[in-house]
């Protein structure tokens, strides 16, 4: 795939655009693979993620609820690393709510910016961009690096899961509105994109570990409504409800789940895939053999 891959000729003239990146624990364990595909796209298109040095757990996860100093100091801190003059891009959505919510509520308040500044001994920067994924499609243009994007995905049957969280909470949901951007993109590659109804549905990642089976629940009904639309796969955008949706699916014979960036660095004709599927539960690679879109 990589050698018939056709690139247009002002590709080597295009300018790298340049962005910081705060991964997040997900992305860094679970969902390692995400990060791989996600890293190797980005490559592809002209983008160069930095990574921020020495960073810290955003606290999604728990310390939110439980301390409230803790559940501040901790996505402060990330901020503080940050690098003045470029966007700072989060791929998870989880990560993206504590940090951006932190930044908009230290932008507010100047009370807090005294507190950060003489916590992290450096001046708020009041100028940060922070910005999902999602938003590189607004910086891009992927016929800019492929020729006929349209037959890349090989009309694959894909049903997009967004998850929950992007849509909270209130000042990042009226900010922006991600959804549709799956459907948008994946489309102009050439898969079928499916509508089932499920894609904002939350997936219980918070409740696995405290009610399993209500989790368990939860993502049946959304893993078995796709495969009743007629979805060959899942494609999600959160690691950490990628995680979910394979381990608590008890059904048989289910549908496997995509990262959104794998999907995108197949159809650039990054062939890095032996270094993604094996971390999956269930194995994509036959339905992507059956579709053509990895040879071995």
């Amino acid at each position: 795939m990589e050698k018939s891959l056709k690139r247009n000729d002002n590709t080597d003239q295009l300018e790298r655009m340049k962005f910081s990146f705060f991964p997040g624990c997900s992305l860094k364990a679970s969902g390692h693979e995400n990060t791989l595909s996600l890293l190797k796209f980005c490559d592809k298109v002209n983008v160069d993620l930095i990574e921020l040095e020495d960073w810290n757990c955003c606290g999604s996860s728990s310390a939110h609820s439980i301390d409230h100093m803790v559940s501040q100091n901790l996505p402060m801190r990330n901020i503080s690393l940050a690098p003045k003059g470029i966007p700072l891009m989060i791929a998870c959505p989880s990560c993206l709510i504590r940090m951006k919510s932190m930044y908009l509520k230290i932008k507010k308040d100047k009370n807090l910016q005294k507190e950060y500044e003489a916590l992290w001994q450096k001046p708020f920067d009041d100028e940060l961009e922070i910005i999902h994924f999602f938003e590189i499609f607004d910086r891009i243009s992927l016929k800019d690096y492929i020729y006929d994007p349209k037959g890349k995905l090989k009309n694959i049957k894909v049903a997009p899961y967004y998850g929950c969280m992007l849509s909270m909470p209130p000042e990042l949901r009226l900010e922006k509105n991600y959804y549709g951007v799956m459907e948008k993109t994946l489309s102009k590659l050439g898969a079928d994109m499916i509508s089932y109804g499920y894609g904002a549905r939350c997936c219980g990642t918070y409740l696995s570990a405290a009610k399993p089976k209500l989790a368990e629940k939860v993502v049946n009904e959304i893993v078995s409504k796709a495969m009743e639309a007629g979805a060959e796969c899942l494609v999600t955008s959160c690691a950490m409800c990628h995680l979910n949706l394979e381990i608590r699916c008890t059904l048989k014979n289910p549908i496997p789940v995509l990262h959104f960036s794998e999907l995108l660095s197949m159809a650039l004709g990054v062939q890095d895939q032996k270094k993604w599927f094996p971390r999956h539960i269930v194995d994509p690679v036959p339905l992507l053999k059956k579709r053509g879109l990895i040879i071995s």
